[in-house]
């Protein structure tokens, strides 16, 4: 591609003073160089994509320019209307996935697809994954683009099932939200592989996220791309987890704009800034609702890490251990710097937090992207010298053999496991043979969806099934304390919610509502009308409605 990755400790010496270093090597080797920090922890995701890019560079080009032609391509006609279609996460929790489509009276012009995900609580297709079986999108080879807004499966994890039938475009999404998909949806086939899930009988194979790869385009925050002939693409920083985007449509000249926050927070958490609010146009926004209820007000974050803390010291003081399920990406990382920072401090000591499952692979993806977390963890990193992810507290549990050793051992100690709703992973193993002892506690930081595993222990159900052992049910009695503290979450809750809808700028003409449960979505949906006096829509999975 006519491009060289140069990656140094201190990118500085690569560019020279006031780059004077790599125009002279652009003048002599006549390639565009690209100087990048090396990581700390070296990321075996990042690696293999690099090197299957190189060899599969000839592919590569041809599907650029492929894909260049088609955005290129003379207009039907002047867009004469604007539409969307929920397939997806729409009164639910879960699998999103929104059509958007453009056209004139002689036909439609433009289909895009944001976000493609799976609701890893369930095992019936019917429930998890998206409705591509819908009309719309009856062949995927008629789709001109997919944009993804962040990595977790419930917006990623079905995007290779495109490929499998039939799509052959491009994705769009920041370079860390391809890394952690590429991370998270491996992750994903290995479970459905070691488990009774689906009969070992995944919707997809590793062929297809290869393709994914393959045509993926990074686009940075900030960067405007063409991505049809008459819709332009720009992506913002969305506070939600590492890479996560807000999703800005322009159409036409001028014609319409479209904002979809997809997950986001609108306030600052340990690792990220604060969603952005200010774009040059918005008519219509679509927001999630995950927290949309009257009563889903978080505590304070301080407050939050606190009562974790005072947890985690409780417990270890009855010689208990403490199991936190994360998701790999995003919690992980926060719970990580919270404990961090106490240790560091003194407020807690002679503490070992186990990480097991795929949080130290995330980990080391976050490590190569500091320009993406807030300020004052990269003033840590590159003014102190100081990266808390390589924390001597961390202990990384590389197999099932040192996982049965962590078990038994007498402890005390943190352990931080996926997957953060309990619906597989290296969690069950620590849950199976720790539930049964009063003395450990679990502790919930994120949102627990209708139907996990995780729901059912956070409602303090007594017993409950973990999977099954020969064709039989398999059960656990919970003994253990169950703990949830709410503040942690990357979503806003509602009052951020709320917040930003009023603050965003400019002031949209209508208000669309997915992600969140049916009562959470209606009930914010009639707070933003009456108090804001903005039309607002919650629409069902299967709903069309027409923009303009």
């Amino acid at each position: 591609m006519g491009k060289v990755i140069i990656e140094a400790r201190k990118p500085g010496l690569v560019i020279g003073k006031k780059g004077e270093l790599v125009r002279e090597i652009t003048s002599k080797v006549r390639w565009t160089p690209e100087p990048i920090r090396t990581p700390p922890i070296e990321s075996k995701t990042i690696k293999r994509i690099r090197n299957m890019l190189q060899t599969e560079s000839k592919e590569r080009r041809a599907i650029l320019r492929r894909i260049g032609k088609l955005i290129h391509r003379e207009p039907l006609d002047k867009t004469s209307w604007i539409r969307i279609t929920g397939l997806g996460g729409f009164r639910e929790v879960g699998r999103s996935a929104i059509l958007f489509q453009t056209g004139s009276r002689r036909g439609p012009e433009s289909r895009i697809l944001l976000d493609c995900g799976i609701n890893v609580a369930h095992n019936d297709p019917e429930k998890a994954y998206p409705y591509l079986n819908a009309p719309e999108v009856s062949r995927f080879d008629m789709l001109d683009a997919v944009v993804i807004t962040h990595a977790h499966l419930d917006h990623s994890g079905f995007v290779p099932y495109l490929y499998k039938y039939g799509y052959d475009g491009p994705v769009y999404c920041t370079p860390p939200t391809r890394d952690l998909v590429t991370l998270l949806v491996m992750d994903y086939l290995e479970i459905i592989d070691k488990s009774d899930r689906g009969e070992g009988n995944p919707p997809y194979t590793k062929k297809e996220v290869k393709e994914f790869i393959k045509h993926c385009i990074p686009l940075e925050y900030g960067e405007t791309t063409d991505i049809t002939p008459e819709v332009r693409l720009t992506l913002h920083n969305a506070g939600h987890i590492l890479g996560s985007a807000i999703v800005h449509l322009h159409v036409g000249e001028g014609l319409y704009n479209v904002v979809y926050t997809g997950d986001f927070k609108f306030g600052g958490t340990r690792l990220l800034e604060s969603a952005k609010y200010q774009f040059p146009r918005v008519e219509t926004l679509i927001s999630e609702s995950t927290y949309g209820g009257s009563e889903d007000i978080q505590p304070p974050r301080k407050e939050a890490e606190k009562e974790l803390v005072r947890t985690v010291i409780n417990t270890l003081k009855r010689g208990g251990k403490v199991l936190v399920p994360v998701m790999g990406v995003g919690r992980a990382q926060e719970v990580m710097v919270v404990l961090e920072e106490y240790a560091r401090s003194k407020l807690l000591e002679d503490v070992t937090v186990f990480l097991d499952g795929m949080i130290w692979e995330a980990t080391a993806i976050h490590t190569a992207y500091p320009n993406y977390m807030r300020k004052e963890i990269r003033d840590l990193i590159f003014q102190e010298g100081m990266n808390p992810f390589l924390s001597e507290i961390f202990e990384k549990v590389e197999d099932e053999e040192r996982r049965h050793e962590v078990i038994e051992e007498k402890g005390p100690f943190v352990i931080l496991s996926t997957s953060g709703m309990m619906t597989g992973g290296p969690v069950i193993e620590y849950f199976r043979e720790l539930a049964i002892d009063e003395r450990n506690t679990i502790v919930f930081v994120a949102y627990q969806a209708e139907g996990s595993l995780g729901r059912e222990v956070q409602k303090g159900k007594d017993v409950v099934q973990i999977g099954q052992r020969e064709g039989k049910g398999e059960y656990v009695e919970v003994k253990m304390e169950v703990k949830t503290i709410d503040g942690f979450s990357g979503h806003s809750d509602r009052r951020q919610l709320m917040g930003y809808i009023g603050k965003i700028h400019p002031r949209p003409e209508r208000v669309i509502f997915c992600h969140g449960e049916n009562s959470k979505c209606l009930d914010i949906a009639s707070s933003v009308y009456k108090g804001m006096r903005l039309e607002t829509r919650c629409p069902q999975n299967l709903e069309t409605i027409r923009l303009k």
